[in-house]
Formats: structure tokens, sequence, C-alpha cells
């Protein structure tokens, strides 16, 4: 029997704040998700040093694991635009922010356009999405690397991570 049910993909966002009230802003944003992502789990949370631009105050960063039936286009678009319902204002590229929310991962899919690379063409690099995203996947294998998130955070310096709370 033809069911009207749209299919899911499974994402993998990541959520970072430096401005504000900082684990509200990451709370605020995981409660605005859905519908758009159904949230099925929680990486904790841990502080980080900045990257990119260093002179800044220090991140909370955080993964969730969900699921979406949006098309990936769609789906960043909609980030965005509940990134600045949430009190985003555009800034200079790596600068402070009250929320960022990035795709990490769409399933497996592999995809560069100009507004959207996946998998997340940093993810690899850096230990402030390695090290929580490890927390839900440690066995998850990137598409185009072909190493698991485990063997990819063994292959970064994560000294400026720390457990949050």
């Amino acid at each position: 029997m033809p069911t009207n049910q749209m299919s899911t993909i499974p994402v993998f966002l990541a959520l970072g704040t430096n401005l504000g009230d900082r684990p509200g802003n990451l709370r605020a944003a995981i409660a605005v998700l859905p519908p758009l992502v159904i949230v099925h789990e929680q990486s904790f949370i841990y502080e980080t040093t900045p990257w990119g631009i260093t002179e800044q105050p220090n991140f909370l960063n955080m993964v969730i694991k969900g699921e979406t039936s949006q098309m990936p286009q769609e789906l960043i678009k909609n980030l965005k635009s509940l990134e600045t319902e949430l009190g985003r204002i555009p800034s200079i590229r790596y600068g402070p922010r009250k929320i960022d929310i990035d795709i990490l991962f769409y399933g497996d899919l592999i995809l560069t356009t100009p507004e959207l690379t996946l998998p997340h063409p940093h993810l690899h690099e850096r230990a402030f999405v390695l090290v929580p995203l490890a927390d839900l996947a440690p066995d998850y294998i990137h598409p185009i690397m072909r190493k698991t998130i485990r063997q990819l955070l063994a292959n970064v310096d994560a000294a400026g991570v720390k457990r949050y709370g």
C-alpha cells in the first residue's frame, strides 16, 4: 500500500556559540530545530578555544544527530534562517556569533554547490567538531575520506577542547 510519508535522511549538525548565554543559545537552537530536524541524540557540550580568529571569547560546541525530510539546499537555507531568528547577526567569517548551525553529514551524500558542500569540508580538521561527533558516532565512516570519526580525531590536536559543565 502506498504511503504519503516522506522518507527521512539521517543528519549530523554542529552547533556553536560564543556570545551571550552560551548554554541557553544551544538549548534554544535545539528547541527550534523540529520539525525541520527531529533530534535523536545530543553530544556533550564542550568549551573550545576559537578557531580561525583567535581574539574572541571561547565557544561552546556540540553535535546533534537527527533526521530530516528536507533536501540539503532547503535544509541549509532554513538552518540559516533559524540562526537569524535566534539572534545571529552577520559578521566576519569565523568571528564571534550567538549561534552557528552547520550540516556535517547528510546521510552519505557527497555534494558540492556554491551554497553547500557535504560532508562539511573542514570537519576532519576541527577538534571542536570531531570530539563531540565522536560522542555520538565514533565508528561513522566519512564518505570521502573513508576513515572513522575516531580515526579522524586521532589526527588532530584536541587539547583546546574541554567538556563543559
